[in-house]
């Protein structure tokens, strides 16, 4: 039976994380792995224990960072990465698991095959846009949502990879696989209003995403041996 891991991070949700994890029980099943890394002063870390999530408390250190130390902990044969916040499409998540039988890496996209997105502001929107634009041009790839933060992985592809962004680490978690050479596919996906407020500031982390992505490209090479 193929185990599934599930990996988020937290900072004070404790509007949606009942709703998110409860979505992710619903469509996978109590088996299901939620791995979780939470830097909350709220009751977070509290309400996802006593659903059953493993909950790993880190301090502040910035999405990536969080998301990749779940993601190292995980212990799934597929490991499914989601935000807490209800954005994505939880009742998606099977179709993405799937499809895991012929890719390594597939990825939910917001983007794709739509004129707008309705619940994502436009600017937000047109950054996304940019972000894909500019990974297809240096690295030769087709994608539409490289920021993505719905995607099921190969347990291989998270372990064989080093994982260095922090908040540009959506698009690594994307553009590195493809890289090694790794199969990835996109599929369109839903996208929600947010539970609360968001902590997202898009000025400073459009920023930090451009200089994952020269960062990425300055040390190309190096990311193609990483599948063996």
């Amino acid at each position: 039976m193929v185990k599934i891991s599930v990996c988020m991070c937290t900072k004070n949700e404790q509007e949606s994380i009942g709703t998110v994890i409860g979505d992710i029980r619903r469509v996978l099943g109590a088996d299901a792995e939620i791995v979780i890394t939470d830097s909350s002063n709220d009751d977070t870390p509290k309400i996802a224990r006593e659903m059953g999530a493993v909950v790993l408390i880190q301090p502040p250190m910035g999405y990536g960072k969080a998301l990749a130390n779940s993601l190292r902990n995980a212990k799934g044969d597929l490991i499914a990465t989601t935000d807490c916040d209800g954005t994505y499409p939880m009742d998606q998540l099977p179709e993405l698991v799937g499809m895991m039988g012929e890719y390594d890496v597939v990825s939910g996209s917001r983007l794709l095959g739509k004129k707008r997105v309705e619940s994502m502001p436009f600017f937000n929107e047109f950054g996304n846009w940019m972000f894909a634009t500019m990974c297809n041009a240096l690295f030769g790839s087709k994608f539409t949502d490289v920021t993505t933060g719905m995607r099921v992985f190969r347990a291989e592809v998270i372990k064989s990879i080093e994982w260095k962004e922090n908040i540009g680490l959506s698009i690594e978690l994307i553009v590195k696989p493809h890289l090694a050479g790794f199969r990835v596919l996109e599929v369109p996906i839903r996208y929600n209003e947010r539970i609360g407020k968001t902590k997202l500031n898009p000025i400073y982390g459009g920023k930090e995403m451009l200089k994952s992505i020269v960062r990425m490209k300055m040390e190309k090479k190096d990311v193609k041996s990483a599948k063996r």
